[in-house]
């Protein structure tokens, strides 16, 4: 069990390290743009800094960043890690050069995509609210001065943007909590919180995507697999894409998660605008 925390703490710290190295006075700045600026991150990755806050209209770039990397099929890139406001980008250095991923990074911050896309996937998530499912619902709500179900109905009546992916594979890091649901983390851990389970830590709401140790007050449950790896996209969702929760029953939540192991549950997925 201590292998797995260490792992796990290993992988937190990892996500932080982004906006952490952007300010190491070490790295040397190669490129400014307005509030933009590309930093080196090693012998075979970048990290452009879209700037230090956390706000939809930098997350927006991101992803229009993003997206446009996708479409031009870089030759040599390896991967592209979107964060809170930065964009890690690892490279081949045997198929490409350093000069040369500067150089396209440049002239695709040079694209006017405005402030990103203004349309947003959401996917719907069935939640399970409280009792075994969410044995700290009724802390929240006394936290919050509210009654659980007033509790339910604030936590599920809008849209999350997810910032970022990390920690755990396909733990999402949510933006747009409600102040007044903002709930102290458990003063001991569990040792294992279940696949599934929504909570809630500080100002910070999302699923755990598997069996985890964990701190957070737990609220409800989802019987999607969020991150399945046998699915060919294992990940259900990206970093810019939105999660809204829906209250279910426990019958209903028995069903769905009959459907999730028959393989036949596919979540609902809407459009609308920013």
């Amino acid at each position: 069990m201590f292998g797995i925390w260490m792992w796990q703490t290993r992988m937190h710290d990892m996500i932080h390290l982004q906006v952490y190295v952007a300010r190491r006075t070490w790295r040397k700045e190669i490129y400014s743009m307005e509030d933009i600026r590309i930093l080196t991150a090693g012998d075979s990755s970048l990290l452009i800094e879209f700037g230090h806050e956390i706000n939809p209209e930098i997350n927006r770039k991101i992803k229009s960043m993003v997206d446009l990397m996708k479409e031009q099929h870089i030759e040599g890139v390896l991967d592209v890690i979107p964060a809170f406001c930065t964009l890690l980008i690892n490279y081949d250095p045997r198929v490409t050069s350093y000069a040369e991923i500067t150089r396209r990074m440049k002239k695709l911050l040079k694209v006017e995509t405005s402030a990103g896309s203004e349309r947003k996937k959401v996917f719907e998530i069935p939640v399970c609210y409280g009792g075994k499912y969410g044995p700290d619902l009724a802390f929240i709500a006394e936290h919050a001065g509210m009654s659980e179900e007033e509790v339910i109905a604030l936590h599920s009546s809008k849209d999350y943007l997810i910032y970022m992916l990390g920690f755990l594979p396909g733990f999402c890091y949510l933006g747009g909590l409600d102040e007044r649901l903002h709930t102290p983390r458990l003063a001991t851990p569990r040792i294992k919180i279940e696949t599934g389970s929504v909570g809630i830590g500080g100002s910070q709401t999302g699923i755990y995507p598997m069996d985890s140790p964990g701190g957070w007050q737990l609220m409800g449950m989802t019987p999607v697999k969020t991150y399945d790896p046998e699915r060919e996209v294992p990940i259900l969702y990206e970093a810019g894409d939105y999660i809204r929760f829906v209250p279910v029953d426990e019958d209903e939540y028995l069903r769905i998660k009959e459907q999730v192991a028959r393989g036949e549950y596919e979540c609902t997925i809407r459009e609308g605008e920013v």
